[in-house]
């Protein structure tokens, strides 16, 4: 089996390595594969092992761009939450919001029944 030591090597292993040579392997695709229990032809095998080394370099890009000194944050704008006192106000009675109602029964509209009496 392949080990994965290729996934987390650092980004000075990488310049080591040279562009040329996958982050992943295809062997390691292959194994991910049989893991996850699906099955992946040569020609995908080839595509997916592109595409994920894609990936994990731009995910190493990101990771040189990160400095120590910045905190993690959730979004780069300050977040407030914007509400409104809770106030009681005027508003309709139980009568005039059911006035225009087709069918009412006990002060609450009537509607269709849609599912059977045992669901």
């Amino acid at each position: 089996m392949a080990e994965f030591s290729t996934l987390g090597t650092s980004t000075s292993d990488h310049a080591e390595r040279g562009p040329a040579v996958p982050a992943i392997s295809r062997d390691e695709v292959a194994h991910l594969a049989r893991l996850s229990r699906l099955a992946l032809s040569d020609a995908e095998l080839d595509q997916f092992a592109g595409q994920l080394d894609s990936i994990l370099s731009h995910v190493r890009t990101i990771s040189e761009v990160a400095a120590a000194d910045v905190p993690p944050t959730s979004s780069p704008n300050p977040a407030t939450n914007v509400t409104r006192s809770d106030e009681v106000r005027p508003s309709l009675t139980p009568g005039e919001a059911l006035s225009g109602a087709p069918a009412v029964e006990e002060q609450r509209f009537m509607v269709p029944q849609i599912l059977g009496e045992g669901e």
